[in-house]
């Protein structure tokens, strides 16, 4: 065989190749979304704190680079006994979120956690007990959210790992401080504010919140919203708001860090129990 012709069977043979990959990934794509149907996840937005420190226009000046129609699902507050709810709708629709999840009843759920992550949903932190950060010193502020994030990463890999490979992290109420933010951009953890707010901490029926953040979302057209997976109300109207989402041409963006090459390590008292 000719030089040439040598050059183009290996042309052909990565061709070919080529094509069986697209294949193959088109199967592995369907295998993961059975449904033809289904609203699914778009795309997959990798960020980090060197380029997005802090993100949700409802806190900060900037937010992520979603075209129009995109959403961001993020769930607070969990786990708890309404978010099996909440995974269920996700997983019927092949939709993946982000849940900031609070350390305390995190470590009386642990099969829970692990489920969140197994189900290929992102994983960030949301202290240990919900506190008011803003009400303590530094010194606690920080031991609050390292005892958070050492309780979520011991469930998902165990005691003495490094503790964050998620680096994303919300404050409880949106109450943050510079000195706060300061330190963990430090840390290359990325704060999420958020776009749009269900305001589903305010009693209504899941008919209610359904009107109210799909109203909103129509005037925003884009953008990070915020749930609480712990409320009932939510929990019930999440099938719908996907339904929504599907009927009228939104696509869901699933948000992940990079790979840990640096991954930050909880300090303090209670930074690993």
């Amino acid at each position: 065989m000719t030089k040439a012709k040598r050059a183009a069977a290996t042309v052909k043979r990565a061709a070919a190749a080529a094509v069986s990959f697209a294949v193959l990934g088109s199967v592995a794509h369907a295998a993961e979304c059975p449904r033809p149907d289904a609203l699914g996840t778009a795309r997959t937005l990798t960020i980090d704190a060197s380029k997005y420190p802090r993100i949700g226009t409802k806190s900060f000046p900037d937010t992520l680079p979603l075209e129009d129609h995109e959403v961001v699902l993020t769930f607070d507050d969990g786990p708890a006994a309404t978010t099996p709810k909440v995974l269920k709708a996700l997983a019927d629709e092949c939709v993946k979120a982000t849940f900031f999840l609070v350390g305390k009843p995190g470590l009386e759920m642990p099969a829970l956690v692990r489920r969140i992550a197994a189900e290929g949903h992102t994983v960030g932190h949301h202290t240990y007990t919900h506190a008011h950060l803003s009400h303590l010193s530094m010194a606690d502020a920080l031991a609050e959210i390292d005892r958070g994030i050492a309780a979520d990463e011991s469930m998902l890999r165990g005691h003495g790992a490094p503790l964050s490979e998620t680096k994303f992290f919300r404050f409880p109420y949106f109450e943050s401080t510079p000195e706060l933010l300061d330190k963990l951009q430090s840390r290359g953890i990325v704060v999420w504010g958020a776009d749009l707010w269900a305001s589903d901490w305010n009693p209504m029926t899941p008919e209610q919140q359904l009107k109210l953040i799909s109203e909103r979302l129509t005037a925003a057209r884009k953008g990070i919203i915020l749930f609480h997976d712990p409320r009932a109300q939510t929990a019930a109207m999440i099938p719908d708001f996907l339904r929504f989402l599907r009927e009228n041409h939104y696509r869901v963006v699933h948000v992940v860090p990079p790979p840990a090459d640096n991954p930050a390590i909880a300090t303090g008292a209670h930074a690993i129990r």
